[in-house]
């Protein structure tokens, strides 16, 4: 018996090195290197040889098949998957413990299963754990397969006799492989069990959930390079004081990347929410100070959201900054347009900005929204409740063109809005019949006369 070689792996990027560094050569970062074994065994080196198929082709030759998209009956889902499950596809979904991962994932696979086979391997939960769950759903459970194994070999033996359609595997974290040596959870064991199981996916046409633990950071555990091997990459995110639950997807190889689903958590589950703007305005005072409304777009939807702010003399020789959906750096930016061209006298006051309901914003276009904001609860000042606001700004505080928007605007117009603030450059792209009074501006002190108006 020969004896086992320890190599190095980032736990950042997946890099494999032959000896301990302090820092990654491949990606660069420090302290991720993380020791294993290798043995004599060559079982996992075949995760990527079947992967080939023949010699080089010319991609005109490359013989196309009918994409045959399956639908798993939540509206919501299937958007974000980019129209339905792909066969072969490899889905990773990550979020924080406890937001709703299997639950989602065992009520679509339940509205499947009527259709099709499908297989629910859950490493985590016992199988009367499951049972419980799938009461509490109110789920038909006379055609879903179900198995506890943290044995990947457990779980390949168990698809090899029921050759489902759908497989999930809850988590990627717990599962192992008798191949190496090395506790589930660690780099060499989720990049390997996720490699065997990406080639499943690919020789026999199925479609595969992973799911996956997540960081502190926010980030799915383990290496990096598991979100690059496979098709689809989704976040379910979730403030724990809101019902909603968005599920947004970072990667997709078959369809549009940030793309959202909306669902709301009950008691009896999650349930789709059809139209988001309506939820995130449900709660919405009117004519607030420091209130106004922001027509985004996330992936081809549009999302009306609720932009607060509350600024405030402070008595802290280094004020507060404080933001809750929206990136600090893009506050601090504008902030400091705010006082270059208005004088707004903001350096010694607190500043608090929040999303309201929790949502993310991470486009520029919410930019005059947050500035107008801002100015407004400076002044103290009421905005008009049928007022929606889009635009970029600039350092020179110069207004500038986001993209869709007419499709923001139709989304606005059908929720009741009947004015908008709006950059000059956009009114081109608009349909003559939309039916509410456009403003347009191209300095961020138009804007501000505008809203005194």
């Amino acid at each position: 018996m020969g004896r086992s070689k320890q190599r190095f792996l980032c736990d950042a990027c997946g890099a494999d090195h032959p000896r301990w560094e302090g820092r990654c050569g491949a990606c660069g970062a420090w302290n991720t290197l993380k020791a294993f074994n290798v043995g004599n065994d060559k079982g996992g080196q075949s995760a990527g040889a079947v992967l080939t198929d023949g010699g080089p082709v010319l991609l005109a030759q490359v013989a196309m098949g009918a994409e045959d998209r399956l639908q798993t009956g939540m509206v919501e889902l299937d958007r974000v998957l980019g129209g339905g499950l792909v066969a072969g596809s490899v889905t990773l979904i990550g979020g924080d413990p406890g937001i709703g991962k299997s639950t989602l994932l065992l009520a679509a696979l339940a509205r499947l299963s009527a259709e099709r086979t499908v297989l629910y391997a859950s490493g985590e939960e016992s199988l009367a754990q499951i049972k419980l769950r799938a009461q509490r759903l109110r789920l038909v459970e006379d055609f879903l397969w179900v198995t506890m194994e943290n044995r990947l070999e457990g779980v390949l033996q168990a698809v090899v006799v029921k050759e489902p359609a759908v497989l999930v595997v809850d988590s990627i974290q717990t599962l192992a492989s008798d191949a190496y040596p090395t506790a589930a959870g660690t780099v060499v064991q989720v990049r390997e069990c996720a490699a065997r199981l990406i080639v499943e996916a690919k020789r026999r046409g199925m479609a595969v959930f992973l799911v996956g633990h997540v960081t502190k950071e926010g980030q799915i555990a383990g290496p990096r390079v598991l979100e690059h091997m496979v098709d689809t990459v989704l976040y379910f995110e979730g403030e724990r004081g809101h019902n909603y639950r968005i599920l947004r997807a970072v990667k997709n190889r078959f369809g549009a990347a940030n793309e959202i689903g909306v669902f709301e958590m009950r008691e009896s589950g999650l349930h789709e929410v059809a139209n988001p703007s309506e939820l995130f305005l449900s709660e919405r005072k009117r004519g607030a100070v420091g209130s106004v409304v922001f027509p985004g777009v996330e992936g081809s939807r549009p999302v009306l959201v609720e932009i607060q702010s509350l600024v405030a003399p402070s008595s802290l020789a280094q004020p507060r900054r404080t933001t809750l959906g929206l990136d600090a750096n893009r506050l601090a930016m504008l902030t400091a347009v705010l006082e270059k061209r208005l004088g707004l006298g903001l350096f010694n006051h607190d500043i608090f900005l929040n999303v309201a309901g929790g949502f993310r914003v991470t486009e520029p276009a919410a930019d005059l929204a947050v500035a107008v904001s801002l100015y407004a609860s400076h002044r103290n000042l009421g905005t008009d409740p049928n007022l929606v606001i889009v635009g970029e700004m600039g350092l020179a505080g110069e207004v500038r063109a986001v993209g869709h928007a007419a499709t923001r605007l139709k989304e606005a117009a059908k929720l009741g809005f009947t004015r908008c603030l709006l950059p000059t450059q956009c009114r081109n792209n608009l349909p003559e019949d939309l039916p509410m009074t456009l403003e347009t501006v191209d300095t961020v002190e138009e804007a501000m006369e505008r809203l005194n108006a």
